[in-house]
């Protein structure tokens, strides 16, 4: 497996922390990923609210149109990773909100 933790990866992830605003997001993003890339990653992250709220693999499947495969490594994440998903989500869900 690949190292992630690298001062190249902290220096992408302080621009992402770094940014003010949705627009600001939506600028870097585009510069920095392609729009598959970008819709692909908000697709794992709808994928994983659901899978949070309950749904079942053919729900979500055709709620966010991924694939099963798709489902099955974010609900891996959820389960097993690292805890990312979850604190986005619960923060999502406090800034949704106010």
């Amino acid at each position: 497996m690949q190292k992630i933790h690298c001062e190249s990866v902290d220096r992408l992830f302080q621009t992402i922390l770094n940014l003010q605003s949705i627009e600001e997001c939506y600028a870097y993003f585009e510069d920095l990923c392609t729009i598959k890339e970008i819709l692909d990653m908000s697709q794992r992250l709808d994928t994983a609210v659901l899978l949070s709220q309950g749904l079942s693999y053919q729900k979500i499947a055709e709620q966010v149109a991924v694939s099963s495969a798709t489902i099955g490594r974010v609900s891996k994440c959820l389960n097993y990773g690292s805890g990312g998903y979850q604190t986005a989500i619960s923060r999502l869900s406090v800034s949704e909100e106010s």
